[in-house]
């Protein structure tokens, strides 16, 4: 059962995908944007590749907690053992940008816990997703899907690189306190930038060592990244008490965390 809701999952993103490159690469688009309550950036993308998504998701018969959905009452969410939890657009700041940046997310949560997710990012057509207990994957274009790893602790042992991966549009001053601790510790640290749920991708690939966010997000900008990341063997967890993080509160926001 968990397979096929990946697969269908996993099209869902794809399809999503090319919603959103139809605007994207559209050069007479102005992308419609608009603010939403927050102030945070809503385009046309937003909007195709949430539809698109609902279509597929619909007919497994679980809930969806959607960014861009109706975000129902906490009372009637609290019932709910088993949602889809989902960003349509993340990175809607990056894809104003033209950057490439962004991804559409996915995930499958139960009790509060995020068990299957899938990532992909349109513009290099780059498709992350795992299962928690099974596994983690990669596809690339033109290439076969290979496991994501966690690398062994003794692998790192002897390396004086620390790789540190930060918001692109987020950066905060306890992020970058946070860096300054880690130079303390490490003799070479390497600082990257990335946007969207990129970041927790390059964490559980190996690619990056850590991913502090100490600034503000909310459950749809990490569900899909935190299945990843602990079906790859590593770890989302609240920077306060290393504790794994919970979905479907009553409170949508996360606590600032940390990938590692």
């Amino acid at each position: 059962m968990m397979k096929q809701l990946l697969e269908i999952a996993k099209k869902a993103a794809v399809e999503a995908g090319v919603e959103i490159l139809r605007i994207y690469n559209d050069p007479i688009q102005d992308f419609g944007i608009e603010k939403k309550a927050d102030n945070s950036p809503l385009t046309l993308a937003d909007k195709a590749a949430h539809l698109c998504i609902m279509r597929h998701l619909q007919d497994t018969g679980i809930p969806v907690l959607s960014e861009e959905g109706r975000h129902l009452p906490y009372e009637e969410r609290r019932s709910w053992k088993r949602l889809w939890v989902v960003d349509p657009l993340d990175g809607t700041k990056e894809f104003i940008k033209k950057n490439g940046e962004f991804t559409v997310n996915i995930a499958l949560v139960e009790d509060g816990s995020p068990v299957l997710g899938v990532i992909y990012i349109p513009v290099t057509g780059i498709l992350y997703y795992g299962i928690v207990g099974e596994g983690a994957w990669k596809e690339e274009p033109l290439s076969k899907e290979r496991t994501i790893e966690a690398l062994p602790i003794e692998r790192k042992r002897g390396e004086d690189r620390f790789v540190v991966v930060a918001s692109r549009s987020h950066m905060s001053p306890e992020t970058e306190a946070y860096v300054e601790e880690i130079r303390r510790l490490h003799p070479n640290v390497q600082l990257i930038s990335s946007g969207s749920s990129i970041k927790i991708c390059l964490v559980a690939e190996g690619v990056a060592d850590a991913y502090p966010r100490f600034a503000p997000t909310m459950e749809w900008d990490t569900a899909a990244g935190d299945a990843i990341a602990r079906a790859a063997g590593k770890r989302v967890v609240n920077a306060q008490d290393s504790s794994p993080l919970i979905y479907n509160k009553e409170d949508l926001h996360n606590p600032w965390f940390l990938v590692e």
